[in-house]
């Protein structure tokens, strides 16, 4: 291992799935800033190609793809346009905040879609590249709610403790041909998704105070464990999730929210 480099990305494709949003974008930057070269993918093209600018402006490299992954089609046509890809980060992710006897149908299917369906499409349609390479590095967003959860949270949390079970099999199912599957689980990070947590100061407030940090995240703070996932400097971690929350799920407390 050579110490100096174990983090250098030089040379190496990553695909980030919802690179548009607040910590796909993060995780955009800090590949970009170790050498990668970045694929932006979200449904948004407009706001991935404003991304990928973001990043050659900056001097690193950095495309555009416009991505819907609810289209197995859609999926089906990235390989083709992309493979090789040497790194998959999954961010793109959906809540619905209601209680269980509120939830209807079409809720649960929209969370599911996004959250689980699209991400074990994802991994399954590049972890065979990756697996005929002998190499590659998958990355999945959990949530510290795929082991804590709070009312209002039962197909959100099901998702993201389902997707850790995903990376966890595909970990071991990947595993002897070379690639490695892991986890990033945040606690409360200030994105679009939580702004209506933010907008409420006794609900925001609360959520600060639960973490050992007092505080919430930026989504810069996650881009350090995206890195190290991807890099050499993580090449004996595979079926882990690696908690960035603060200290949240270390301390106990409570609060019900408004939902």
């Amino acid at each position: 291992m050579d110490y100096a480099t174990m983090f250098d990305l030089t040379g190496r494709k990553a695909l980030v799935v919802g690179g548009a949003g607040g910590i796909g974008r993060a995780a955009v930057g800090g590949l970009a800033a170790h050498g990668a070269e970045v694929v932006v993918a979200d449904v948004q093209a407009d706001a991935a190609k404003a991304v990928a600018d973001e990043v050659t402006v900056s001097g690193g490299s950095a495309q555009a793809y416009e991505l819907n992954v609810l289209d197995p089609q859609a999926i089906s046509q990235a390989v083709a346009d992309l493979d090789p890809v040497d790194i998959l980060v999954l961010t793109a992710a959906v809540n619905v905040r209601k209680r269980m006897l509120d939830y209807t149908s079409e809720d649960f299917d929209k969370v599911i879609g996004l959250n689980l369906k699209s991400s074990f499409a994802m991994i399954s349609a590049f972890g065979r590249g990756m697996a005929e390479r002998g190499s590659g590095s998958i990355i999945a967003f959990t949530s510290i709610r795929s082991i804590t959860v709070e009312p209002g949270q039962s197909a959100y949390a099901a998702t993201k403790a389902g997707l850790l079970q995903v990376v966890r099999t595909a970990a071991a199912e990947l595993g002897p041909q070379g690639v490695r599957v892991n986890a990033v689980a945040p606690g409360v990070v200030e994105t679009p998704l939580t702004q209506p947590i933010l907008d409420n100061k006794e609900w925001a407030d609360a959520y600060a105070a639960k973490s050992a940090l007092g505080r919430w995240s930026k989504p810069d703070e996650l881009a350090g464990a995206v890195v190290y996932l991807a890099s050499d400097a993580a090449s004996y971690v595979t079926g882990t999730q690696i908690l960035v929350d603060g200290g949240w799920t270390a301390i106990d407390g409570r609060y019900d929210p408004p939902a």
